[in-house]
């Protein structure tokens, strides 16, 4: 069993980086967005390298995340992994924190420095107007670089993580090459929407407040 969620994001998107992997739906606002295996790598890698080169984060550390299912979510969390962090939405002491810009009040039950908020524009644009003490995402993510080569030992956090996500793509019946339609106000854990069918080597098509 890999312990390395960052190669198993990577092995998900190697037959074809250029094919949608990622499509996200919200049928209360309208907004559609679709990113390919090489759009979301370059998040991801970008994340990572915020984490790294600009926090100095890395294996042993903790992210907390104050995020719903989003595609904005998923570079975060794959960020996150790729630089060899554990991620929590359980309150207390974590060394980064990401919050949609609705849930920054809840942030005060993080004891943390680096305060990220996100705004989960569908076109991916900075918040009108930053909370206090926090950075906008968006801006700051910008800024890094395109690629991140590190990908460290994950440790037994991720393998436990992958062992779950692998047994539950099983019972979910998830296949490599599928293509996964999911109700995420059903399904929120990121284990469900997320690694379950990056472990099967399916693609994504993530829907909130179903029509």
């Amino acid at each position: 069993m890999a312990d390395n969620i960052a190669r198993v994001f990577a092995d998900a998107i190697a037959p074809d980086p250029t094919r949608p992997l990622l499509t996200w739906y919200d049928d209360a606002t309208g907004e559609r967005t679709e990113l390919s295996g090489a759009t979301l790598a370059n998040w991801v890698a970008k994340t990572a390298n915020l984490l790294v080169d600009e926090l100095s984060l890395g294996p042993g550390d903790t992210a907390g995340i104050l995020l719903p299912p989003h595609w904005q979510t998923a570079a975060v969390l794959l960020g996150c992994w790729a630089a060899g962090l554990t991620v929590t939405d359980e309150p207390g002491e974590v060394d980064v924190l990401f919050a949609a810009a609705d849930r920054t009040a809840e942030a005060d039950a993080f004891t943390v420095g680096d305060r990220y908020a996100l705004a989960l524009h569908p076109f991916a644009l900075p918040l009108r107007e930053v909370p206090a003490g926090f950075a906008d995402y968006v801006t700051e993510v910008r800024a890094h670089g395109d690629h991140f080569t590190a990908y460290p030992p994950g440790g037994p956090a991720h393998a436990e993580l992958l062992a779950r996500a692998t047994a539950r793509a099983t019972e979910l019946g998830l296949t490599p090459g599928g293509r996964v339609l999911i109700d995420v106000d059903r399904h929120p854990d990121p284990l469900d929407w997320l690694l379950a069918p990056l472990a099967a080597q399916s693609t994504l098509v993530l829907c909130a407040h179903p029509d």
